[in-house]
């Protein structure tokens, strides 16, 4: 044998790069190829973000764009078994002619003629065919003037096309079923989709949506959105204002923080952009004119909760998923953005707090109460943030993801970061040995979280854990500076771990309530037990779940209950926090009823909580 035979490969050798190499994708290939591109995370529906939901919005988008331009204004929405999408609009219908051509090749749309869709939320010619591509059966029906053309397509690919005469009325249908080779184990979730359906009712007042046979309308807009929505009373009746291209409400409550929602022509615009900036800067400043008063914008901010929509011709978001507006001008070349909304809200804010004397002193008594406790702390504070600068350079609390080590000011809310909140050194030690170090943190408590029901915010500053936990996401002026875009409550599955999961639910709906209603904390779910013999092992969330996996794996096997995570060996722990986690989001809602909650089981009604605890105690066998 010739002894160059036995050398290695050369690894720098250049790889053959021919002809052959060159692909020329078509349109439904590459949204197949690189559907982040287009809609964002796939997900299996759990997450309000997830893109079951961004193929629904593109579709309804269309829709609503057709009700815009005064043509229909009822859509209807039915959703089977969680898993196969309908929506039927009553607009003008897809012209027939281009009907294949509207819903399969990129960059083809009505859009992109301003004269027929001067405000519409996207002009990219994109949307509904990301919806095509990524459904295993996609169907468009354009009825128009007695005529019904009909196309059917599964990933993208046309399978059938046909004209009928119809006697329906004019307008468009559309059924997509999600592929779910790419949309693992996906489910629609009925509540996401009402609060998206919602969403477009405030924006599109007189637009009756039906779904799933219920009918959903608003009449009064954004100030039916934030009676919906507000979960303290307020301490006014809401300023609604409305104006050519533009549409504001808001009002103070007795909660910590701000809390806003705002929209670009009907779309929910989650991270805010150049339009809520700058409603933040003018209302702050607008108020603080009116009282001719040196008032600092935090403390007139300070339990604020408003809403704005604006409609931009031709509107730039950051992303295909549209959730933060980039535009700079109302249109090509037209007034900005901030000088439009500040102009707005300078001459109608200013004029309805001269015309009602009874707001404004209700207003300027929440704010100079705001000004007096940030006052009354400023010196704790001042300290606190020392003290977590300094623990921040040599904290052993908090072990930082990558991401943020390597961009100190993070990407926050356009991230997939999350920082896990763990009790004690073991539990805290097998998830840091087990986590994905580029996007998972962890930070660590010593010992259990104070009881911060009915105290004011000073204890977030006097009390080392809260004020360090504060520091490590970087919201103390707000969840605009989060630096993790899921806050994931990680602690043991027994009486202590629940406690705790407890008082840090309390500690966030006490002083930064937005960070749960806009869908940032979570729960992280790790197994009771684990079942095994010598073939398989499977883990068990629930005593059904432990049940069945006796069945499956009997004669005699190995049972494990796990009473904390620090039990869990880091090999095991990634399985729990991996791509297969579990997490069950917290959500805030009016119906919560969350003042009377906390006041019952956080107040200093021990008695009445004991004899409760008392009346509905069940004994769990120990099944270890």
């Amino acid at each position: 044998m010739d002894k160059n035979e036995l050398l290695p490969i050369d690894e720098f050798a250049p790889v053959a790069y021919t002809d052959d190499n060159i692909r020329t994708l078509s349109d439904m290939e590459h949204v197949r190829t690189r559907p982040g591109m287009y809609i964002g995370k796939l997900g299996d529906g759990a997450h309000p973000e997830d893109g079951i939901y961004v193929l629904l919005k593109e579709v309804l988008d269309n829709s609503i764009d057709e009700f815009k331009m005064h043509a229909g204004k009822k859509i209807e929405i039915n959703v089977e078994e969680n898993l196969r999408v309908s929506v039927r609009d009553f607009g003008r219908g897809i012209p027939q002619g281009k009907l294949v051509e509207a819903v399969s090749v990129l960059n083809t749309g009505g859009k992109y003629d301003s004269k027929a869709f001067k405000k519409s939320v996207g002009l990219n010619g994109v949307g509904i065919k990301a919806v095509n591509a990524l459904s295993t059966r996609f169907e468009v029906r354009s009825y128009r003037d007695g005529t019904v053309r009909t196309a059917i397509f599964s990933k993208g690919e046309l399978q059938s096309d046909e004209i009928k005469p119809t006697h329906e009325e004019n307008g468009t249908y559309i059924f997509f079923e999600p592929d779910s080779s790419l949309f693992i184990g996906y489910s629609f979730r009925g509540e996401f989709i009402e609060t998206m359906l919602r969403n477009y009712t405030y924006l599109n007042t007189g637009l009756a949506i039906i779904y799933n046979g219920q009918r959903i309308i608003s009449r009064n807009g954004l100030e039916d959105l934030l009676n919906d929505n507000m979960t303290a009373a307020a301490l006014y009746p809401i300023i609604h204002l409305k104006g050519e291209d533009i549409e504001i409400a808001f009002t103070h409550t007795g909660q910590y923080g701000e809390e806003y929602y705002s929209f670009v022509n009907g779309q929910h615009t989650i991270q805010g952009g150049t339009h809520q900036s700058a409603f933040k800067e003018h209302i702050a400043r607008t108020i603080k004119d009116f009282y001719n008063k040196n008032m600092d914008y935090a403390d007139i901010r300070n339990g604020l909760v408003a809403a704005i929509a604006v409609n931009v011709e031709e509107p730039l978001f950051e992303s295909q998923t549209k959730i933060k507006l980039g535009s700079t001008n109302m249109s090509p070349g037209g007034v900005t953005v901030n000088k439009f909304v500040g102009d707005f809200v300078k001459t109608e804010v200013d004029n309805y707090l001269h015309r009602h004397a009874d707001v404004a002193e209700v207003m300027l008594q929440k704010i100079q109460e705001s000004e007096k406790e940030r006052k009354a702390i400023a010196g704790v504070t001042k300290l606190a943030r020392e003290r977590a600068k300094k623990a921040n350079l040599h904290n052993r609390k908090l072990r930082d993801c990558r991401l943020h080590l390597n961009d100190p000011k993070g990407k926050g809310l356009e991230s997939e970061s999350c920082i896990f909140i763990t009790e004690g050194d073991s539990a805290s030690g097998s998830i840091t040995k087990s986590r994905d170090v580029t996007t998972q943190a962890v930070f660590s408590l010593r010992g259990k979280p104070l009881n911060s029901y009915g105290l004011t915010k000073k204890v977030v500053y006097e009390n080392e854990e809260f004020n360090l936990l504060q520091a490590a996401l970087n919201i103390e002026d707000g969840i605009e500076g989060l630096r993790y875009n899921k806050v994931i409550v990680a602690t043991d599955a027994d009486v202590d771990g629940m406690h705790i999961r407890l008082l840090l639910i309390t500690f966030f709906l006490q002083f930064f309530p937005d960070l749960i209603k806009k869908g940032h904390v979570y729960i992280l779910q790790t197994p009771l037990f684990r079942v095994r013999n010598k073939k398989k092992t499977m883990y068990c969330y629930s005593e059904e779940e432990r049940l069945n996996a006796i069945n499956e794996l009997s004669p005699n096997p190995e049972i494990t209950r796990f009473k904390g995570l620090g039990e869990i060996s880091p090999d095991e722990f990634k399985h729990f926090i991996g791509k297969d986690i579990r997490l069950e989001q917290v959500s805030l809602r009016k119906t919560d009823l969350v003042k009377e909650l906390l006041a019952f089981y956080m107040g200093k009604n021990t008695m009445e909580r004991q004899t409760f605890i008392i009346d509905n105690l069940v004994v769990e066998e120990d099944l270890a």
